[in-house]
């Protein structure tokens, strides 16, 4: 390792094709094959709508995190958002809650990737699953630590395979339903004539938002993108609108194959509805083939979030708020080794003490706040930089407040407590650090 290019930038290997695999890397994955499933629970068919609204809030939330990666293209997303247009305490905290909630996301990841690969494998010995899921770590770990380019060629792979079991579900599922004269899709919009209704129907868009999260992702390797200022928005917004094809293609063929009562008992009991699709088209070939999806989808997530939480340990090195050997780079300036390392390590623990039921408890929350905190850093940028109307800003804000409002309160409690656990971090950090610097001081 080398200390050379000590808080020198991150070079920029990404062009945006690039990058926008890697958005789609980090929300083709739970979102599609599980969430969808949870939210079909909460509001049956209406969560066909509820993806629908989600994915119009999640291209507001895009077009901000565009604005703001093309005026401040840094690592870091969120964090120096909030750093630079608000005030550090919410550029911290945004920062925060990321950092917790993706590492507990890639534990899963990792988990999940092992759970289905020794069922496609047929293994029945459950006592391997954490050793398979360690591995994988070390091996994610590994290629992210060989920088941009490692890291870049293996995204796209992974995502590809992903994408194609996707759409083989989808083209086969159209023919299936078709057949069937869709008779299992049915439509009522009486539950969300009250009151109950409808916050059961804000609570599905508030659940498939979160599965709209791929920007965020881009924007935490903004540093490391080829002409940010036109491969951003580029990106962002063929993430988005690829990801909304995807989920409302999938949902489509579950529901009408199956029907939402159905899937959603899949979700509950086996975590895999999208196999209980498959398997009702009674081709092996499908089925076979979105297994591996799905097993390559869980790697896809593992990648991108240690490439991204790498990153914003990076910038929070950068800072002050973590240690400033996280910020050393390596001698090509490719990737930041140490912050790589600690990742790796801090999912390996959280793999040995968790399991495959982990759920993200703050994960719904922690996007939200996200979003808030996005859209009010992008309110602040003048007109003669603005790229996009200040209204999608203001609509976003609000969007985020409403569903806020609407999710379970225990979310809040998990989500506050976090926060209030990472300002005494940072308090404690930094009176350390000064006390440190003050000691360092010679003497007249």
């Amino acid at each position: 390792m080398s200390n050379e290019n000590t808080h020198s930038q991150l070079k920029r290997e990404l062009d945006w094709i690039s990058a926008a695999f890697m958005g789609l890397a980090s929300v083709i994955g739970a979102g599609i094959f599980i969430s969808i499933g949870v939210a079909a629970e909460i509001s049956g068919s209406m969560a066909l709508l509820a993806l629908v609204v989600a994915g119009l809030l999640g291209f507001c939330n895009s077009f901000n995190l565009a604005q703001l990666s093309v005026s401040h293209p840094v690592s870091g997303g969120i964090y120096e958002y909030g750093y630079k247009y608000l005030t550090p305490w919410l550029g911290f905290t945004g920062g925060w809650i990321y950092l917790l909630s993706k590492t507990a996301v890639a534990a899963t990841a990792a988990l999940g990737f092992s759970g289905y690969l020794i069922n496609n494998l047929g293994i029945v010995d459950e006592g391997i699953l954490v050793p398979v899921a360690e591995i994988s770590v070390f091996i994610i770990t590994l290629i992210v630590f060989g920088g941009m380019r490692s890291s870049k060629v293996s995204t796209i792979v992974v995502v590809l395979i992903t994408i194609t079991s996707l759409l083989c579900l989808i083209t086969v599922g159209l023919f299936f339903c078709f057949s069937h004269g869709w008779e299992k899709l049915t439509f009522s919009s009486s539950g969300i004539n009250s009151y109950h209704g409808t916050i059961s129907f804000l609570q599905s868009v508030a659940l498939m938002f979160v599965s709209y999260n791929g920007a965020a992702r881009i924007s935490m390797v903004s540093e490391e993108i080829v002409d940010p200022k036109k491969s951003i928005p580029r990106a962002i917004i063929f993430t988005i609108v690829t990801t909304m094809a995807l989920y409302i293609g999938v949902s489509l063929v579950s529901f009408g194959s199956i029907g939402p009562e159905a899937f959603a008992s899949a979700t509950r009991t086996t975590a895999a509805p999208l196999k209980a699709v498959a398997d009702s088209f009674g081709i092996p070939l499908v089925s076979n083939l979105l297994a591996l999806g799905a097993t390559t989808s869980m790697l896809s997530i593992l990648l991108t979030t240690v490439l991204g939480v790498s990153r914003l340990l990076l910038a929070m090195g950068r800072r002050g708020d973590m240690p400033k050997f996280l910020t050393k780079l390596n001698t090509a300036g490719t990737t930041p080794e140490f912050a790589v390392i600690f990742v790796g390590i801090a999912i390996a623990v959280l793999v040995l003490v968790g399991d495959v039921k982990i759920t993200w408890s703050f994960g719904t929350f922690g996007a939200l706040y996200r979003s808030f905190i996005t859209s009010l850093s992008a309110l602040q940028i003048g007109d003669q930089e603005r790229l996009y109307p200040k209204w999608i800003s203001w609509f976003s804000l609000c969007s985020s407040v409403v569903l806020a409002f609407c999710i379970e309160w225990y979310y809040w409690v998990i989500g506050l407590g976090l926060i209030l656990v990472g300002l005494v971090w940072r308090f404690t950090f930094r009176q350390f650090q000064n006390a440190k610097n003050i000691q360092l001081i010679p003497k007249e």
